[in-house]
C-alpha cells in the first residue's frame, strides 16, 4: 500500500500542475481577448470580461475608474471605432491555492510606448474576469530626473488637492 502512494502522489501532483498551467493559459487568452476587444472597439466585449465591481486605474494620477464611470469615460473612444490597442509583450500570471483568483503583470507595447499592466483576475460564474487592472507608463531610470522635472509643477497642485480631501473626508 505505501508503495502504491509512492507511485500514485507524483502522477496527483503532476496533475494538479498541469491543471494550473492550463487555468494560466485560459486567463492569459483572456486577457489577450479584452486587450483585443479595446483594440476592435468591442464594446461589450471589452466590459464583459470584467467583473460587475472592477476597477480600472489609469496612467493619469486621477485616473481611479469604478466599473460604471470607466464604462461612461470610455464610450466615445469605443464609438469612434478603435478604443486603444495593447499587444502583451510579456506577462506573468499567479494563481491563488483555491484556483478562484488570479493576479498578473504584464508589459504591454502601445502608442504610449512600453506600459506595464497589472491586475488581479477572478474566477466567476466558471469564467475569468478582471477583478482590477491598473495600468502605468515605464520610465527607464536614466530619464527619471527629467520626467521629475516635467510632472513637478501639475504633481505640486494635485498633491495639494489630495491633502484637502484627505482632511476631509466625503461624508458618504
Amino acid at each position: 500500500m505505501k508503495n502504491k502512494l509512492l507511485f500514485i502522489l507524483p502522477i496527483v501532483l503532476v496533475g494538479i500542475q498541469l491543471s494550473a498551467q492550463e487555468e494560466k493559459l485560459v486567463i492569459g487568452q483572456m486577457i489577450d481577448d479584452w486587450h483585443l476587444a479595446a483594440a476592435e472597439a468591442d464594446y461589450n466585449g471589452y466590459f464583459s470580461r470584467m467583473t460587475n465591481n472592477a476597477v480600472f486605474i489609469g496612467t493619469d494620477a486621477t485616473e481611479n475608474w469604478q466599473l460604471m464611470e470607466f464604462k461612461e469615460f470610455s464610450k466615445p473612444y469605443f464609438e469612434r471605432g478603435k478604443a486603444w490597442s495593447f499587444q502583451a509583450v510579456e506577462r506573468n500570471i499567479y494563481l491563488d491555492e483555491e484556483g478562484k483568483l488570479a493576479w498578473f503583470d504584464e508589459l504591454l507595447d502601445t502608442w504610449m510606448g512600453i506600459c506595464r499592466g497589472s491586475g488581479i483576475a477572478k474566477l466567476e460564474n466558471e469564467q475569468w474576469k478582471i477583478l482590477h487592472y491598473v495600468l502605468s507608463a515605464t520610465i527607464p531610470n536614466d530619464d527619471m530626473q527629467q520626467v521629475i522635472g516635467i510632472k513637478k509643477e501639475k504633481d505640486s497642485l494635485q498633491l495639494l488637492e489630495l491633502a484637502k480631501r484627505m482632511s476631509s473626508p466625503n461624508e458618504d
